[in-house]
């Protein structure tokens, strides 16, 4: 090849490079750690889904500030070694500006304990987790929208004590997000003079309840609280009520309750409670709600339906642009934590989230639902 002609090519693979580099150097990168595979998987899709549409959402808007919105996502399969690495990745390769709807309380605990997020100084925001232990105490990275895991328990308790069901037994996993949940519920029975009635325990990443079954077959109590996520909510909702004559199941919010009736059948799901630490999606009664909609049916790809999960990423994924945006043109992962410790009164739209320097915690919201005959969650 002539020397010219090498170098003009060499110029022009050089120009090429640049503008690619220019391109994603104009991007503002958000980056989602998320389980698409493994138990969690239907629950981790609808989360990606939820920030997905509303980045969609921005990005046809003009952006932030002029720059448009690179939702990079990565599968850790509810792994906690995985949730780690790749959250190294996504800090350190791809750049992230901030992280959005990270999955479990372990998988999040582990990134604390090995200090991923102090060390880059780079925020979570809306992880799916309500642990107690990511709460207090007080930490500065990351930002959660939703009620915590013992604000559930209180609410779930204090529907059963007026139902006259006192006698209340926990099924829980046995890891930090399972354990966080059952200390919720022992202080919300402690704080009326009760004690669990009886536990049982599961593996993570396993269905394999037939021990806590037995377990809380034992007790017989007239109401299980279940800490626990899809499948092995079902299998134990299943075989619970062969083995007992437990009037009452509830779930915390981190179940899909029509996975559960697909797993089981509707009949064998219908009466569940799932408590709830957002607004009803399915009626849009609210500002964010009917944003949400819109925007699932624009953006989200054919046949998706609505669900709790993917709102309460679509809010977080709100939360954290307004952040960004309020961070400035010339954004960086500092100027995005002090941004958002400004929303201390944040009106997504009929749901309102607050920080502040000293606070984290944005919603302390809770309701509870029940799955009706058809998989559909009623109020």
């Amino acid at each position: 090849m002539e020397p010219l002609r090498w170098l003009r090519l060499a110029a022009a693979a050089c120009v090429a490079s640049f503008a690619v580099g220019a391109s994603y150097a104009d991007d503002i990168v958000i980056g989602q750690v998320a389980p698409l595979s493994g138990v969690l998987a239907d629950t981790g899709k609808d989360m990606v889904l939820g920030a997905k549409v509303y980045f969609e959402q921005v990005n046809e808007q003009g952006g932030i500030h002029g720059k448009k919105i690179r939702h990079v996502v990565k599968d850790d399969g509810y792994k906690v070694e995985e949730t780690v690495r790749l959250t190294r990745e996504m800090i350190d390769k791809e750049g992230a500006l901030a992280l959005i709807g990270f999955a479990g309380t372990g998988n999040v605990g582990e990134l604390l304990k090995q200090k991923v997020l102090e060390q880059a100084n780079i925020a979570l925001v809306a992880p799916y987790t309500g642990g107690e232990v990511l709460r207090t105490p007080f930490n500065p990275y990351i930002f959660h929208i939703r009620a915590g895991y013992a604000d559930e328990a209180e609410g779930i308790v204090d529907q059963l004590i007026m139902l006259n069901m006192k006698r209340i037994g926990v099924m829980y996993q046995d890891d930090p997000f399972g354990k966080a949940g059952l200390a919720g519920v022992e202080a919300a029975l402690k704080k009326r003079g009760l004690e669990v009635a009886g536990t049982g325990a599961y593996e993570k990443n396993t269905d394999n309840v037939g021990e806590a079954v037995k377990q809380i077959a034992k007790a017989n109590p007239q109401a299980v609280v279940m800490i626990s996520v899809n499948k092995s909510t079902a299998a134990f909702s299943k075989q619970i009520r062969s083995a007992s004559t437990v009037a009452q199941l509830v779930n915390i919010s981190v179940v899909n309750p029509k996975e559960i009736s697909r797993l089981i059948g509707p009949d064998s799901a219908r009466g569940i409670g799932v408590a709830q630490v957002m607004p009803y999606p399915y009626s849009a009664t609210t500002g964010i709600v009917k944003e949400y909609q819109q925007a699932m049916k624009k953006y989200a790809p054919a046949g998706s339906e609505l669900s709790y999960t993917s709102f309460e990423e679509f809010v977080g994924a709100k939360v954290l642009v307004e952040g960004i945006r309020r961070a400035g043109a010339g954004a960086t992962r500092e100027k995005v934590i002090r941004a958002l410790e400004t929303l201390n009164a944040f009106d997504t739209g009929g749901f309102t989230v607050r920080f502040s320097p000293t606070n984290r915690i944005g919603s302390r919201f809770v309701e509870i639902t029940v799955i009706g005959k058809d998989g559909r969650l009623l109020r």
